[in-house]
This record gives C-alpha cells, structure tokens and sequence, in this order.
C-alpha cells in the first residue's frame, strides 16, 4: 500500500500523519505540495489539518482552489479513499467533496483538548475495527469546528448511516454534536480530531490508531 500526504502553505499536522502512516505500513507516504498537477499512484489520501494560506476568507476555502485538488477530485470519483483530517475536513467541505460547512466555535474561542467521540457506524473501509456505539478518546485542536448544515442534510446523513462520530458530550456547537462524516459511498472522512495524534501510548492513547489500521486493511484485500 502507499498513501500521499497533501501539503499547503500553513499545514502544520502533515508530520504527524506521516509518522501515522509510516507506522501502520511500514513505509513512508508520499508528501505532495499543493502546487503539484499530478499525484503520485496513492491507495490513500491525506488532507492533513493545519491553517492552510492562513485561514484567509474562510477556512480551507483557498486551498480548495489549489492545483492539487483537481487530481484530489478525480482521485475520489475513482472511489480512492480520503481522509480530511480538521483543516483537512473544512478543504473537503469547501471542495464540495463532503456537505455541510465548519463555523466558529459556538464559543468563539480556539478549542485544544483531549474529546471524547461516541463511533456511530464501521461501515467504512476507514472505521471497520471500530463498533458503532463505543467511545474513544481523540485530541482535538480547532477554532472553525463547529459543523452546521441544512436540516435535511443533516437528516440524510443519519438515514444514510454517514455520520462517522459524535462528540459524547458537546463540544463546539456541531449540529447533532456531529464530529466526522462520510461520502456516498463511504470512501471520504472529514472528521475534525485529529487521530494522527493517538498512535501511541506515550502521548496518550492510541485510539486513532486503528482507524489507519482499517483503511490499510481494506486497501490490502
């Protein structure tokens, strides 16, 4: 398996996934600047979180635009999966790759704190050592988390089965205490923790872990 990492100006938490990944693979990802026209043959792609060009206009609305995401795009109508991970999460929403929009945080302030999520599907090739229903720990580090949408977005999404995780308890003013959602077809997560940043226990858990431990799981059948 080989994943790529996308790098803009301002990502700040594409090391984190890189260390992520290499992990889980055994190997290195491919890091692309977001200048890039092409990517490199990738089973995976990361949208790393990050301030990316500032957070100018509105978060990950610049990055949106950059070169890369046209081969981002492409990349998920072939069904390749992607993981948006916070900043990463708002570029996918601003791409039109996910629904929704992320706000301010209802308190208006930067959040940065361990959270804990309630899982609310497996079926994911990115959740699939997960069970709907269990809680887990993840760090959570953002001031534009707070996702809103539509009310019948919202209710198509939990009639899909697409809402990925829950805050277990409220957090940031998200609809529904909506974390995490999915695609269509279940192959896009936008989630606003960051599991690149519960590997391992030394820095506190490991319950991210197993979310890149689903998806090279399910790219290796």
């Amino acid at each position: 398996m080989q994943a790529a990492v996308v790098v803009f100006p301002g990502s700040n938490r594409d090391r984190d996934a890189v260390r992520a990944l290499t992990l889980v693979m055994g190997r290195a990802p491919h890091t692309v600047w977001h200048h890039a026209t092409e990517l490199p043959k990738a089973d995976l792609i990361v949208l790393p979180g990050g301030f990316s060009h500032g957070d100018y206009l509105r978060c990950g609305a610049m990055a949106a635009h950059s070169p890369v995401m046209r081969e981002v795009r492409a990349a998920a109508e072939r069904g390749v999966p992607i993981l948006g991970v916070c900043n990463g999460f708002q570029i996918l929403v601003e791409a039109h790759l996910l629904p929704g929009a992320l706000l301010r945080n209802a308190a208006l302030k930067f959040s940065c704190k361990r959270v804990t999520l309630k899982v609310e599907t497996s079926n994911s090739p990115f959740l699939r050592r997960y069970n709907a229903g269990e809680q887990i720990v993840i760090p959570s580090a953002h001031g534009e988390g707070n996702y809103f949408a539509a009310p019948d977005v919202v209710k198509q999404l939990e009639d899909d089965d697409r809402v990925a995780f829950r805050y277990a308890h409220s957090h940031n003013g998200s609809v529904k205490d909506i974390a995490g959602i999915l695609s269509a077809n279940r192959r896009v997560l936008g989630m606003m923790p960051h599991p690149e940043d519960a590997i391992e226990e030394l820095t506190g858990g490991t319950d991210g872990k197993r979310l890149f431990e689903s998806i090279v799981e399910a790219v290796a059948q």
